[in-house]
C-alpha cells in the first residue's frame, strides 16, 4: 500500500502531466477520475464523458 505522501507525490505529478496536455482538469477531478478508473471504469468512456460535458457547460453558458 502507497504512503500519503507517495500519493500525494502521484497526484501532484499527475496534474503536471495534465496541465502540460492542457486537459483542463483540477487535482479533485483527477483524483476522481484515478479512482473511477482504479474501479474498472473505462478510461476512453470517462474521457468521452468529460468531452461531452464540456460541450454541455459551452453550449448553457453560450445561452
Amino acid at each position: 500500500m502507497e504512503s500519503a505522501r507517495q500519493m500525494q507525490d502521484n497526484i501532484q505529478a499527475l496534474y503536471e502531466i495534465s496541465q502540460i496536455m492542457n486537459t483542463g482538469l483540477d487535482k479533485q477531478t483527477l483524483v476522481t477520475c484515478m479512482q473511477m478508473i482504479e474501479a474498472g471504469a473505462n478510461p476512453e468512456a470517462l474521457a468521452a464523458v468529460i468531452r461531452e460535458l464540456r460541450k454541455e457547460t459551452q453550449g448553457f453558458h453560450s445561452k
